[in-house]
């Protein structure tokens, strides 16, 4: 009983981090967009790809860096 409880528990778990990824890809995705792309067309000029891209990836180091900030307080304050 315990270990399907426990597989339950790393299920919803991981399910959760899906959803939240997918959320943030979508959120940044929206964001780069908006501010690279001004008039929609068709296709995307180079300089728009361009944009994207480094917003993207800026706005993905930003996470990780703060992720990682976080994950370090939480283990220093229960080590506390």
């Amino acid at each position: 009983m315990e270990q399907q409880r426990n597989q339950l528990i790393s299920k919803l778990k991981r399910e959760i981090a899906l959803i939240n990824t997918q959320d943030l890809l979508a959120n940044v995705s929206c964001k780069c967009f908006e501010k690279c792309v001004k008039q929609p067309r068709d296709n995307l000029s180079t300089q728009e790809q361009r944009c994207i891209g480094l917003c993207m990836d800026r706005f993905l180091e930003s996470y990780r860096v703060c992720a990682h900030t976080y994950a370090h307080r939480l283990r220093r304050a229960s080590s506390s």
